[in-house]
């Protein structure tokens, strides 16, 4: 294993949340592809999709992972050990009792999904049993929700700006979060294997 995960991260992490944009597919793909069977957390994430247009990500990542992998769907509860990608066009929230929402409020960041609103009600409903990841992307969205996670006392990784296709993202969550971990897509793989094996 590679310990990258700090000290204080020895509490059990029930959900991973990951937010991208701009470069975000190969970011997704470099993280996400042939995750073992073993893992054992459930992972969601939103990526900036145009609206009205037809999201494949989970046929695309289904065909990668040895996990189950489905598009949230509204009122679902979280399953153990699933890989969710939230649609487009609809703001994904997490309720008190683990399970999706879809609304169509306005859009944030000029995004609808937002990345934020879905950290920000992540956090809410797992606090400390919680690690929020944001990559590569062209805006601010995401910065203000791992901010959220980290008060809620949450794990927070950042991807390298300097390995990022697209800087401003990752470079705002450092700037308002000060994140636990900025690593490079290779090692925020370590981290997630590393949480996966804890909760396996």
């Amino acid at each position: 294993m590679s310990r990258l995960l700090p000290a204080a991260a020895g509490q059990r992490i029930d959900l991973v949340v990951i937010g991208a944009s701009a470069g975000g597919v190969q970011a997704l793909l470099d993280l996400l592809s042939d995750l073992p069977a073993s893992f054992g957390l459930s992972v969601v994430v939103l990526l900036h999709l145009p609206e009205g247009r037809h999201s494949r990500l989970a046929e695309i990542f289904g065909s990668r992972c040895c996990l189950p992998v489905r598009e949230a769907a509204d009122k679902e509860g979280i399953a153990p050990a699933t890989l969710y990608f939230a649609p487009p066009g609809y703001h994904l929230s997490i309720e008190a009792d683990h399970s999706f929402s879809l609304s169509c409020e306005a859009p944030v960041h000029f995004s609808r999904p937002s990345i934020d609103v879905l950290m920000a009600s992540a956090a809410d409903a797992y606090g400390a049993h919680l690690a929020g990841i944001v990559l590569t992307g062209a805006n601010t969205d995401g910065a203000a929700g791992l901010a959220k996670i980290k008060r809620h006392g949450g794990l927070t990784v950042v991807q390298n700006p300097a390995q990022a296709q697209a800087t401003a993202m990752p470079q705002a969550a450092i700037d308002l979060c000060a994140p636990d971990l900025i690593l490079n897509l290779k090692d925020i793989r370590s981290v997630l294997l590393e949480m996966g094996a804890m909760n396996a």
